[in-house]
């Protein structure tokens, strides 16, 4: 039986060498580039060391944004069905608090979706048909397009924006990179999707001799693209010698409040945790006009970062009803935003993170071929039977008076086989609470999670 190669999704994608339409390195590691057009969605740097670049020829394809919708409904769609598995206590963890049952549940919709249409782009027979389901995917020879579409509109909010009389900094950055073992032959028209669609070239290393030396590589390009958020997205021991393939997709965001909240006005209250007991955290405060809206079982309101572009969802369900109920709320198609309302809102500081290996999750969803011998990736290479052998995915969310701040990180290891509308609303999110972040122009959910003790943090 072959040995499997070792594939990773993060928040970068990298593929082994390819012939083809790919221009060649040269022996002393030297690089030939293709052309590219459209959006880059290059990290701000690439880690030094690696044994040479890889890229195919084709340019990055122009898209609109009506080509994002099939993107957004496989995002928001797979959201949903991920948080719902996600926030089980066993299947995640934090470094700061009780690793068996963390409280708290942040993790990035688009970025894990992203890594794993980058992977489908190679799949083939069961296994593609179990990942297009697991997705929600519903023309699987436009998704690509569609996410390149998705990625670019991220991109384009990064700006300079005005708050008053400032100017201030709307940051969201989308990365792609790929990370393959220097010799091994991958498909020409794997390499040209992933270069025409997510922007993608090709890092050669060499998993065989210096497995940590690739490590360390990928996570330094990790720790690059998400500002220092999450310095080491792959763990010792997920990159070994059977690995050949790590495609990585990383997501940032720093975004200030278009209604920031007044540090003088945060006080001390109660807070009821998801276990019961009773905290004290601090609160903040804003009395403002604000999206809101009230259905069977939950309150949700809405707060703009400065652009309008993105936006917080807050819902609370009614005391006694479950997260469950709410999370469906932020997920929902924006045909038009729910009308605004005098709104004094409480709610507390937090600064949360989670971190998962998702391939158990994601073979009880639906795709659980992916992760066997059975795996058919031979739309990547021929050269050797590949299975996905990890899934790991980090993220991380700071939210206080100023604005927020997030990242996260999604790898994909492969490896050889073997009420009254006049009366101003007072809503207290003292009780556990559902929140996402959307990107207004296209419905997109970028991250997804909810609080159940905002004094759990991970400092």
């Amino acid at each position: 039986m072959d040995r499997r190669s070792f594939l990773a999704l993060l928040a970068i994608p990298a593929v082994a060498a390819a012939a083809g339409s790919l221009q060649g390195c040269s022996s002393e590691g030297g690089v030939t580039s293709g052309s590219s057009s459209g959006p880059s969605t290059t990290p701000p740097s690439t880690p030094s060391g690696a044994a040479g670049v890889a890229r195919s020829a084709k340019p990055r394809a122009a898209t609109s944004l009506t080509d994002a919708v099939a993107a957004t409904t496989v995002v928001n769609d797979f959201g949903v069905d991920m948080y719902r598995v996600l926030k089980d206590p066993a299947h995640t963890k934090s470094p700061t608090i009780d690793q068996s049952a963390p409280q708290n549940l942040v993790f990035s919709p688009a970025s894990i979706a992203i890594a794993l249409a980058m992977t489908r782009t190679g799949a083939r027979g069961t296994t593609a048909t179990e990942m297009d389901a697991v997705l929600h995917v519903g023309d699987a020879a436009a998704l690509p397009h569609a996410m390149n579409a998705l990625s670019s509109a991220f991109d384009s909010r990064t700006k300079k924006a005005i708050a008053g009389s400032d100017s201030v900094d709307v940051t969201l950055n989308v990365a792609n990179s790929l990370w393959g073992q220097q010799g091994l032959a991958f498909e020409t028209a794997f390499l040209d999707v992933l270069a025409t669609e997510y922007g993608a070239g090709l890092q050669l290393v060499d998993y065989k001799a210096d497995p940590e030396g690739a490590r360390k590589l990928i996570n330094a390009w990790v720790n690059d693209a998400t500002k220092q958020r999450i310095p080491e997205l792959l763990p010792q021991g997920v990159i070994t010698s059977e690995a050949r393939l790590t495609l990585v997709n990383a997501i940032y965001m720093k975004a200030p409040w278009l209604y920031p909240f007044v540090p003088s006005r945060t006080t001390s209250a109660a807070f009821t945790t998801l276990r019961g007991s009773v905290v004290q955290a601090p609160f903040m405060q804003l009395s403002e006009e604000l999206f809101y809206l009230k259905g069977a079982g939950w309150q949700s309101v809405e707060l703009d970062y400065v652009g309008n572009e993105l936006t917080m969802v807050l819902v609370l369900p009614d005391d006694g009803a479950s997260l469950d109920s709410a999370v469906a709320v932020t997920a929902a198609p924006q045909d038009a935003r729910p009308a605004t309302r005098q709104v004094t809102l409480s709610m507390p500081k937090f600064d949360i993170e989670t971190m998962a290996e998702l391939s158990t999750l994601l073979g009880a969803m639906g795709m659980p071929t992916a992760f066997t011998d059975s795996a058919d990736f031979s739309g990547m290479t021929t050269e050797e039977k590949l299975l996905i052998g990890a899934v790991i995915h980090q993220a991380n969310i700071t939210v206080d008076e100023a604005g927020t701040e997030a990242a996260a990180a999604t790898a994909v290891v492969m490896r050889a086989t073997s009420a009254n509308l006049n009366e101003p609303v007072v809503l207290t999110l003292d009780r556990p609470f559902v929140f996402a972040i959307r990107d207004n122009p296209t419905g997109a959910v970028l991250f997804l999670g909810h609080i159940g003790d905002p004094t759990e943090t991970r400092h």
